[in-house]
């Protein structure tokens, strides 16, 4: 009876405990592994190379290396931040080689 007892409680206090925000599947910092973009906060799982892990990385700034939307959810360059756009070749090739790179330029700014 006691073990009964004692089962019940560890069994209790793992439902009660305080879920982390993070998770272990979304949310993921920079630098921890991916499988795919939506994972991670910065919405970008970044890999070097057809062979590396993919890990969630930050978003490409200003006059950097971009990708635009990615068929797959990984990138080899991250997309731009909010308020910069991706000056790259859009073709259907580009797209599905993940090879359409492209530089993070501000619009506004350069209309002015």
């Amino acid at each position: 009876m006691e073990k009964v007892v004692v089962l019940l409680l560890i069994a209790l206090s793992v439902v009660y405990a305080a879920p982390d925000p993070r998770g272990l599947l979304i949310n993921l910092d920079q630098g921890e592994l991916c499988l795919n973009s939506i994972q991670c906060k910065s919405n970008c799982c970044h890999r070097t190379s057809g062979l590396s892990l993919a890990r969630c990385a930050y978003k490409a700034s200003e006059n950097s290396e971009c990708s635009p939307k990615s068929l797959y959810g990984v990138y080899y360059k991250c997309p731009c931040e909010r308020g910069l756009t991706c000056e790259a070749d859009k073709s259907i090739l580009g797209a599905i080689t993940n090879t359409n790179f492209g530089v993070c330029l501000d619009v506004q700014r350069s209309k002015q």
